[in-house]
């Protein structure tokens, strides 16, 4: 019976009409959608985190351009699956009856192992297959640099309350059971806070008040019946979910606050959960670079010492090997000097483009090089007192421009102090 099955499954949208959000994609300008337009797809990988509209995309994608859809799991498919798979689409691709080469979605992408991408590489590479990839990791911790280069990868946003509330809004009107029934929507801020941005979970949500309420009796919806319905059914709205990206985000910001109890609680509720270890040394990995950065090198050196360990102890001892670096991540003095350094140095990259090298900083190995001036002027700085020489190293337009601004933390005080020494002859 249709109303078995689950809200979330009858409101799958079958193309971009009904698809709501990621604008940015899909929108009139939104390259998914003008790809579907040109009939050309090229191989992509779609990277969110849960209910936002991965999979489904991808099928819209095949439907719009009529192309075979053939799916894999890589939580269930080995290397053997994917060469039977490949080779149907290999079949189908050299038929004359063929419109459009077959899609393969793989979801979950970042869970297949090195060998299972690079069994992939061929069929992509030679335009046996396009491949669409569904992600919630950044792919670039996850997919193999050869896969990454073959595609593109289009990032997709949890869904804001704008989008949350043409969501609510088109079920209740469209679903041929909910639209029997008469809803009174009093408050929606409970019920946003727990979607999350996440379609699936304020589908279920829905289905759990709908599903709840007696049939002729009116369905409310306020803050007081979302937060009962969801505190008696705790599993109803995707609880493992919720915990990957709510616990990650208390863990990463308890350490940036330096509250190592709060961060080693967050830790052992990941734990505690099933979470990934290696999802957890990843972060830990990222928080000493991004938040500890230079007020202590040594942060990022410890945590790339417990991703390596983690994978020669393995589990349960691993978690010790997390709790170390973690309290020391969180004691830690913090800085974040050398990752707005990068990211307003991408800006201007942003803004000037891609700017000329100065002449005297280029190499000249070839006669033609040296009479058009490369390396003309260049100074050794190793040649120089403290090894430091005065030049242009910016490009001209750039010169006087700064983009690490150092904090006021010992570390950095002395590396401006030893840059300061350096400079002191000059």
């Amino acid at each position: 019976m249709k109303n078995n099955i689950p809200l979330a499954e009858r409101m799958r949208p079958d193309s971009l009409d009904n698809y709501i959000g990621q604008k940015h994609l899909v929108g009139p300008e939104g390259v998914i959608r003008k790809m579907i337009e040109s009939g050309r797809v090229n191989s992509f990988i779609l990277w969110g985190p849960p209910g936002v509209g991965k999979t489904t995309l991808a099928r819209i994608v095949a439907n719009s351009v009529e192309a075979s859809f053939y799916t894999l799991s890589a939580v269930t498919s080995g290397v053997k699956d994917v060469r039977e798979v490949l080779d149907k689409c290999k079949a189908e691709a050299e038929s004359m009856f063929s419109k459009s080469r077959p899609i393969l979605f793989i979801d979950e992408i970042h869970r297949f192992t090195k060998s299972q991408q690079d069994s992939l590489l061929g069929a992509v590479e030679k335009g046996i297959v396009t491949l669409i990839g569904a992600t919630t990791e950044n792919p670039s911790f996850e997919v193999i640099r050869p896969l990454l280069s073959r595609s593109q990868v289009y990032t997709l946003n949890p869904l804001d309350k704008s989008d949350l509330e043409h969501l609510l809004y088109h079920a209740i009107e469209n679903d041929p059971i909910l639209s029997e029934r008469h809803f009174i929507i009093e408050q929606t801020d409970a019920l946003y806070r727990f979607a999350g941005g996440d379609a699936r979970k304020l589908l279920n949500i829905i289905d759990l008040l709908t599903n709840s309420a007696t049939d002729g009796d009116d369905i409310i919806i306020n803050d007081k019946e979302v937060t009962n319905a969801l505190q008696e059914n705790p599993a109803a709205y995707d609880l493992n979910g919720e915990m990957h990206y709510d616990i990650i985000s208390a863990f990463i910001k308890s350490v940036r606050g330096s509250d190592p109890d709060a961060a080693v609680y967050w830790l052992a509720r990941m734990v505690a959960g099933g979470e990934d270890p290696a999802f957890i040394a990843r972060r830990l990995v990222i928080l000493a670079a991004e938040d500890i950065g230079l007020a202590n090198p040594n942060a990022l050196l410890l945590a790339n010492a417990t991703f390596d360990a983690l994978n020669k102890i393995g589990w349960p001892e691993g978690r010790i090997i997390l709790a170390e670096c973690t309290v020391y991540l969180a004691s830690s003095p913090k800085s974040n000097s050398a990752y707005l350094s990068v990211d307003a140095a991408m800006e201007e990259v942003r803004r000037s483009g891609n700017l000329p090298v100065p002449l005297h900083l280029r190499n000249a190995p070839t006669k033609l090089m040296k009479e058009l001036g490369y390396h003309e002027g260049y100074m050794y700085a190793h040649d120089f007192k403290n090894h430091y020489v005065e030049q242009q190293y910016l490009p001209t337009e750039l010169k006087d421009r700064r983009f690490w601004n150092p904090a006021n933390n010992p570390a950095e005080n002395r590396l401006v102090a030893n840059l300061r020494e350096m400079r002191a002859d000059k």
